[in-house]
């Protein structure tokens, strides 16, 4: 692989990115807080260090997929890394869309319970190597039905993906289940997370619906998830604005008070402190889909 070989697409509509694939051969694309208005896969060929995304930090190892969903923040820190990475926007494929053909949204990207990495075994590698090489040759010609072939691919990486890690995560379930209070803990809290994140947005609401106390519940979150129970509710409320924002027309004020804020501004200010941008320009920037879940 040589760092300079890069395969762009661009939406001739209005000049956005639709499809980029590049090889790497050091950190430089990296080493700086990412905020992309884009999907983007990086599979880590070699190399080691550390990745931080969004309020967590995890090790590097050889033969690792990461995956992070626009706006999402992350950095790669080494000085050693190989490998490929993928990005494409929204309004090329749209994982919401196609969820029941990909099932990618809620595994490999918008987790707030899993790490954003799958651990690549020899049988995915294989497919990879194999959907990567197909997209490269399709990506240098611009011949009939381009766009139609190139999600084609796209599709088979991610359901590749998807299933790797889903199997991934039903082996951890495994190895948990001779600790049966704290996961029997994390289920409860993660089905109260996602029955009330609409309306319950402290940490204090959860520990008092699983009858436990809020020191003791964030430190059961902060061991198993790496993140505090506030983070997790935080990012659980920006995916929903995040879906709402691309999905829909509902104003702003519209989507805040189904939220569980009254005050638009004050919204606003909290999607803008942990998105980085404000909910128009994440609008504007990501796309608008709309009829996109006919």
């Amino acid at each position: 692989m040589q760092n300079t070989a890069v395969y762009t697409l661009v939406n001739p509509q209005n000049g956005n990115l639709s499809l980029k694939l590049l090889s790497f051969e050091d950190n430089r694309y990296f080493d700086h807080l990412q905020r992309n208005n884009y999907y983007s896969l990086i599979w880590v060929t070699e190399g080691d260090g550390q990745a931080k995304a969004d309020f967590a930090t995890y090790d590097i190892v050889p033969n690792t997929l990461f995956a992070f969903s626009p706006y999402q923040p992350f950095m790669l820190y080494s000085d050693n890394l190989k490998g490929i990475a993928l990005h494409f926007h929204p309004d090329f494929f749209c994982i919401h869309k196609h969820h029941n053909e990909v099932a990618c949204n809620g595994v490999l990207f918008n987790n707030i319970y899993q790490p954003p990495f799958v651990h690549i075994d020899a049988d995915s590698e294989a497919t990879f190597n194999m959907v990567l090489t197909q997209m490269k040759a399709e990506m240098h010609q611009n011949a009939l039905a381009q766009y139609e072939l190139l999600i084609s691919y796209l599709k088979i990486f991610l359901i590749t993906a998807s299933r790797l890690k889903t199997r991934q995560q039903q082996d951890v379930v495994v190895e948990a289940s001779s600790d049966q209070k704290e996961p029997f803990i994390l289920q409860n809290l993660k089905d109260a997370i996602e029955q009330h994140f609409k309306t319950k947005h402290s940490a204090s609401d959860y520990a008092n619906a699983l009858n436990i106390s809020t020191k003791a519940l964030a430190k059961i979150t902060k061991a198993h998830f790496n993140k505090t129970l506030t983070d997790l509710i935080a990012e659980r409320i920006i995916i929903e604005a995040k879906r709402e924002l691309y999905l829909t027309n509902k104003t702003v004020k519209e989507i805040a008070y189904e939220l569980g804020y009254e005050d638009e501004y004050y919204f606003s200010r909290f999607f803008k402190t942990n998105a980085d941008v404000s909910p128009q320009i994440y609008r504007a920037s990501v796309g608008f889909g709309r009829g996109a879940m006919a």
